[in-house]
Parts: C-alpha cells; sequence; structure tokens
C-alpha cells in the first residue's frame, strides 16, 4: 500500500512539472521580449514607370519614381526628374500601380498552424505570413485577439527580421462579458484555454484583466460587447464594466476595439467609449441612421468585415443587404472605416470578396484607399511615418499590376510589398 501511495504521489508530481514546463515553454518563455526595436533595412530600393497614388486624396504622379534608401522613402517624383543612386536595387515595374503599404485592422493568429510559433521553422512562418498576409499587400495587421504566446512569438521574430512579415499590432486575449465566451469559441478550445479568458465581473476585475494586458504586451484592448453565447442569441457586456476597461485603456493612450453584434452590444461600445467597432453589427434590427449619426459625433470608427459575414453565416440578401446599409449609411454621414477581414477566424485570405462587399456598400476606390491607409495610421497615432508616400516616411509599399481606379477588385492584383524598405514579398 505504501508503495502505490509513492507511486501515485511520484506521478502526480511528474504530471504537475510536466504540465508547468509545457506552460512555460509555450505561454512564458515566448513572452520574454515583449516590443523589440523596429528595425529597417539597409541600402536602398527605387521603382520607376509607375503611377504613384501619394495619398487617397492626392492626384496619381504618372511615370512616377519613388527611392527608398535605410527603411524610409528619399524621394518622389516623376521618373525623368529623379537620379537614381547607383547602389539602389531595382523593383521590376511594368506599367505597376504603387500606393502606401495596405493594413488589415482584423486578424487572428488562432489557427492551429501557429500554435507553438517561438519552436516553429523560420521558412514555415515566412509561408505562412505570405499567404495570409503579405501576398495580399498586408505591411501592418492588427490581432484583435489570439493566444499570445503564439503572437508575441510571431511579433517579436517578423521586428527582428527572423522571417518576413507585416508589422503586428495585438489586444492579446480579449474580454467577454460574464459567462459570455461566445458559443463558437466555447465548441471549439480547449477548456484550459477558456480559463485563461478575461471574463471580468466587476469594473475592478476589467481594469485589472486590461493592465495585465499591456504588462504582458498588448498594443491595444478588445472587448465583446455583444457576445453571440448562442446562435441568434447576444449577451452584452455590462456596461459599468465595458467603461472601466476603456477608462483603463485610455490612461495608457491606447486604442479600444468591441465586438458588438448587435444594437445592445453596439451602444455599449458607443457608451463607453470604444474606438472603433470591429464588425459591422450583423444583427441589423433596430439600428438606425440616428445611431451612426451619434457614433460619428462620438469620433468612433469602424471595421466592416463584410467578406467573413457572407463566408462564415450565409449568402441570402436577406441577411448581407441590411449590412451594406449599415456601411453605407455610416460612410455618407462621415464615419471612418477601416479595412478587415477577420483571416484566422475565416481560413479563407483572398481579399477579393472584402473589395465586391465594399462596392455594394457604394464606396469608392478612393473611400477603399483610405481604409487601407490613412484611416488606420491616423487612428493608431502613426501618420507621421505611415499611411501616406512622402518623403521620411517608413518605405511601406504595395506595388499592384493594375489600377485600383478602374475596379475595387484590383487592390487584390498586387505584385510585390516592401516593408521599411525590404522587399518582403514578389509575385
Amino acid at each position: 500500500m505504501r508503495r502505490f501511495l509513492l507511486w501515485t504521489a511520484s506521478s502526480i508530481a511528474l504530471i504537475v512539472i510536466l504540465g508547468l514546463s509545457v506552460l512555460y515553454v509555450t505561454q512564458i518563455y515566448p513572452r520574454r521580449v515583449k516590443h523589440p526595436e523596429l528595425k529597417l533595412a539597409q541600402g536602398a530600393l527605387f521603382i520607376r514607370h509607375a503611377r504613384i497614388y501619394t495619398a487617397p486624396t492626392a492626384d496619381p504622379i504618372e511615370d512616377g519614381a519613388v527611392i527608398i534608401r535605410d527603411g524610409r522613402i528619399a524621394a518622389i517624383g516623376q521618373t525623368a526628374t529623379l537620379e537614381i543612386p547607383r547602389d539602389a536595387v531595382e523593383v521590376p515595374c511594368n506599367n505597376c500601380v504603387v500606393t502606401a503599404g495596405y493594413w488589415n485592422a482584423h486578424v487572428h493568429f488562432t489557427e492551429r498552424k501557429w500554435a507553438g510559433a517561438e519552436w516553429a521553422k523560420n521558412d514555415v512562418l515566412e509561408a505562412q505570413l505570405a499567404d495570409m498576409f503579405l501576398s495580399r499587400g498586408f505591411t501592418t495587421v492588427i490581432d484583435v485577439g489570439s493566444n499570445p504566446g503564439d503572437t508575441l512569438a510571431i511579433r517579436r521574430k517578423v521586428e527582428q527580421w527572423d522571417v518576413k512579415g507585416p508589422l503586428i499590432y495585438t489586444a492579446e486575449a480579449a474580454l467577454y462579458p460574464p459567462q459570455g465566451i461566445p458559443y463558437y469559441l466555447r465548441d471549439s478550445l480547449p477548456k484550459w484555454m477558456q480559463a485563461r479568458m478575461p471574463q471580468p465581473d466587476d469594473p475592478d476585475a476589467a481594469r485589472k484583466a486590461v493592465r495585465e494586458n499591456f504588462e504582458n504586451g498588448a498594443d491595444l484592448i478588445k472587448l465583446f460587447t455583444g457576445s453571440y453565447v448562442e446562435r441568434g442569441k447576444v449577451k452584452p457586456m455590462p456596461l459599468d464594466i465595458a467603461e472601466a476597461a476603456v477608462d483603463e485603456a485610455h490612461k495608457q493612450n491606447k486604442l479600444v476595439f468591441a465586438h458588438p453584434s448587435d444594437l445592445t452590444g453596439t451602444t455599449v461600445a458607443m457608451e463607453s467609449g470604444v474606438d472603433v467597432l470591429a464588425h459591422a453589427p450583423d444583427t441589423t434590427d433596430g439600428i438606425t441612421p440616428a445611431l451612426f449619426t451619434e457614433m460619428v459625433r462620438r469620433r468612433m470608427a469602424m471595421t466592416p468585415t463584410l467578406k467573413m459575414f457572407a463566408t462564415t453565416v450565409t449568402t441570402r440578401p436577406e441577411y448581407l443587404n441590411p449590412i451594406y446599409d449599415e456601411v453605407r449609411e455610416f460612410h455618407k454621414q462621415g464615419g471612418t472605416l477601416i479595412f478587415g477581414t477577420d483571416v484566422g477566424y475565416m481560413h479563407d485570405y483572398s481579399t477579393e470578396g472584402e473589395f465586391e462587399g465594399l462596392s455594394k456598400s457604394g464606396l469608392a476606390w478612393r473611400d477603399v484607399l483610405a481604409m487601407l491607409t490613412t484611416n488606420p495610421s491616423e487612428r493608431f497615432g502613426v501618420n507621421k511615418d505611415k499611411g501616406t508616400i512622402e518623403v521620411g516616411k517608413l518605405g511601406d509599399l504595395v506595388v499592384l499590376d493594375a489600377d485600383p481606379a478602374a475596379s475595387l477588385t484590383n487592390f487584390c492584383k498586387v505584385h510585390a510589398v516592401i516593408r521599411s524598405g525590404r522587399v518582403v514579398w514578389t509575385k
């Protein structure tokens, strides 16, 4: 009997030790470096004989050229007027179109292939990042909720140039209403992971969760102000909890995104001071132009994620058309729209459907270019470095094979991508 008890105790101790070791290796060690200093490429690149859209509101530079030196834009103008440095490397361009680098303001690193990113081979990670982001033109992405142990490892490797990829902002772990994890996550994630997902039940707990996220390396906060706890049933986050979370984030000059779902979730997001709706509300009952008027007055922005609804919910026009109408009305009233697709949750990475949805919502190509470039960079307060093609700004560029002025889907026809002065992807 004594031998059995000793064996049992030893086995339990071993299991505990193994469990703690796995936790350290997968969740703690990958967070050891929260945010490395951004490295810029060295040397010079140039593109010539291109149509260059320097900003959404600017006339294009025809037969234009742009020179990048040590990660930043050194010169822009017509090809005939610029002297190309002898040491500069040319990025081939055959009647191409050049814009500032795209942002995707709604992504996730929750697919199984990202698990254990700290220990993944760099060439594997690089291929995955190219498929999901770089080949779509994204030089900056915003992760609005993933396993921090994986996201921080990917972010660090990108920022240290161990792998080519987009610059990553992360919300780390999203905050949910009390007992309010969405059914589609509750049904798919292991219990140990659900136990680590913050569901604050009072304002103090919300503030603590926000502080912990920032201490762990988060750049923003994501709230589920409206959570589908069952199919067709939305549970709102209590207003006082949302207000506390937003206030704590704003004290640190950080943005707050919200998943709204319906009228109540949108109202909680608006009244608590949320900065960006991470989706257009897809349960549209009670959503009125007056609501958008108030949102615009409060300077809220919205990321529509239109393709996601059509891909993961239904393509029925009676469901999608009211969402398109929301985006149209919000834009008509002067609301700020930001491009985002929800890739990671949505496993189809193609962006064509998002551009088609924005076209159905009445947006023109200049509106969409702003969604991809200036709107997110201004909202994140980095417009001195990103969003337009200007001397002194970061060398984040997208080279296109076709002009988006002719069709929104031409934004998808990416030929090459440059981030921080380095070519990170070519067709």
